[in-house]
């Protein structure tokens, strides 16, 4: 009778160990994911703060963080009027260029046109931004072999301005 009751707890204290160390794993890992995630959303919360300012942003549909020479912060949406925009944010804050998503490719359009262009990549991601003083979209293609493209294309031509191949 004894053993049974000395192997009943024997049990109760493993799973108690079990869920103790499962849930201070939950907890680490939920802490390190909010940590990590800290400054993308607190770039964009400063962003759209600043294109409401300058740009009169109503609605923010998309954010992008684009690094090339510089770092900037993006957005497409809509202004007090309704309008389409996109608005480009340097990192200091200063020099807020906002475009007429009219009058250039939208997100989807950049990726379509990498894709017609090179369709033997998988696209990943598409990041607008400002290059050589110039708005570009960044689309970023994946080979084959796992290897990553780059591709630099014109807001408004479509054109690519520059390629970074095999990353």
């Amino acid at each position: 009778m004894k053993k049974k009751q000395t192997k009943e707890k024997t049990i109760n204290r493993v799973l108690l160990g079990l869920i103790v160390f499962l849930l201070a794993v939950i907890v680490i890992s939920s802490i390190f994911y909010l940590r990590s995630s800290r400054p993308a959303v607190q770039a964009k919360k400063e962003a759209v703060e600043i294109a409401k300012k300058y740009a009169n942003l109503e609605e923010a549909d998309h954010f992008y963080w684009f690094t090339r020479k510089k770092t900037y912060f993006s957005l497409t949406g809509t202004n007090d009027k309704g309008k389409e925009i996109a608005v480009i944010i340097p990192k200091s804050g200063e020099k807020v260029k906002v475009l007429d998503q009219t009058k250039g490719l939208t997100e989807n359009e950049a990726k379509q046109t990498i894709a017609a262009a090179h369709p033997e990549i998988q696209i990943e991601k598409a990041a607008l931004g400002m290059y050589d003083d110039q708005p570009v979209w960044e689309v970023v293609g994946k080979e084959t072999n796992g290897k990553l493209n780059y591709y630099l294309i014109g807001f408004e031509s479509g054109d690519e301005v520059k390629t970074i191949k095999g990353i």
